[in-house]
């Protein structure tokens, strides 16, 4: 098959999160089966304009803030003469609206989640809501066309929007099992609270500050590692200041695969505060370093956290429920050796070779939908 795929971002892009990393993980291994794919992605200056990925061809073109603009331009004059098999429009943030251009194609939709008023914890109200906007009018023009969704949590949200729900199928995140210990390592002498991720406001981490001053009370000894990049750092370390704990936080910054696997697998928990997610790929490579997540209990994230195997989940915004929830995994040896057990044997259900079958079968099936019709 000759597959077009398009996303904001590829995988060498700065901004690239959860979305990228499924992307690619996913469709480097479909190449890998004999597949061509070719990634249509926004340019940004530290980037080549065309450079094969993991097997993967990657295009880039316009710029990050109006790359949704230039994509329908440039498959017109470009690529709508290539001989693709499929067009697959991965949906992050701004649609592509693909189905009022793509009409002689095959198309798949790839979705993460919907921000809905989430976006306003991120960005100033006219780019928040632009992409309000953008997802209403995502309902009028996608209803009819088939969907890939990352979770349980996902699908409900589309379903609540009114699109039927024998367009979609789940192809969950998941892990490369040859990169992760799934094992339980020795972990840092002080009791160690993790967050691993993007420093973003909607990540909410300000959370896992205030509830780590209240954990300082009782386990006097314990630190917080913050593992990740991003705009919020700032205001993460004036809070850290501001609380008088910035003497047992310890900001990373970015971290290669060895080191971050090393500080997950040390770390005696990580938390995940975020007030919605797709699913989590963190919590899940976590827990295949055998450290147990406590996550908030929100979209998508109650997805990749077994509360009670894999860790256990918090009510969002409630600092005290949080960390209480801290402190008894730090002071309960058996409810930290049963979720530390657990976060492995869970972890071990999600495997990127099983994703990337999944998605063959999905984008073969609505290639054959699609000349049934014709």
């Amino acid at each position: 098959m000759n597959i077009l795929v398009i996303n904001w971002q590829d995988i060498k892009n700065k901004f690239a999160g959860g979305a990228e990393v499924h992307l690619f993980e996913i469709f480097k291994r479909i190449v890998a089966k004999g597949h061509k794919v070719t990634l249509l992605s926004c340019r940004i200056k530290e980037l080549p304009k065309t450079e094969i990925v993991d097997g993967i061809e990657v295009i880039r073109i316009g710029n990050r803030s109006f790359f949704n603009w230039f994509v329908p331009l440039f498959y017109f004059f470009k690529l709508k003469k290539e001989n693709f098999d499929i067009i697959i429009d991965d949906i992050n943030k701004i649609p592509f609206f693909t189905p009022l251009y793509v009409r002689n194609k095959p198309l798949l939709c790839i979705s993460h989640h919907f921000f809905g008023k989430t976006i306003f914890k991120q960005v100033n109200i006219f780019s928040g809501l632009y992409v309000y906007i953008s997802e209403i009018l995502m309902d009028l023009v996608y209803k009819k066309h088939p969907f890939v969704v990352v979770s349980e949590s996902t699908l409900k949200e589309f379903l609540s929007r009114g699109y039927p729900k024998e367009n979609f199928e789940i192809v969950y995140n998941a892990l490369d099992h040859t990169k992760f210990p799934f094992e339980r390592r020795e972990k840092f002498p002080r009791p160690t609270i993790t967050y691993f991720g993007r420093l973003k406001k909607y990540k909410s981490i300000e959370q896992l500050f205030y509830a780590f001053q209240k954990v300082k009370q009782i386990i006097s000894d314990a630190q917080l590692f913050v593992i990740g990049r991003g705009d919020h750092e700032p205001d993460l370390r004036k809070l850290a200041e501001e609380l008088g704990i910035s003497q047992d936080v310890t900001f990373w910054g970015y971290v290669d695969e060895e080191q971050k696997i090393e500080l997950l697998s040390k770390s005696h928990c990580v938390v995940n505060t975020s007030i919605k997610e797709g699913w989590g790929i963190t919590n899940l490579e976590s827990n295949a370093c055998g450290t147990l997540v406590i996550s908030a209990n929100v979209e998508g994230l109650r997805d990749s956290v077994k509360d009670g195997l894999s860790g256990l989940l918090y009510e969002f915004g409630n600092i005290d429920d949080l960390a209480n929830k801290i402190i008894s995994v730090l002071i309960d040896k058996e409810l930290f050796d049963r979720l530390s057990d657990g976060a492995i044997e869970w972890a071990r259900n999600f495997s990127w070779d099983i994703s990337a079958n999944k998605m063959i079968e999905i984008i073969e099936r609505v290639i054959k939908d699609f000349e049934k019709q014709r």
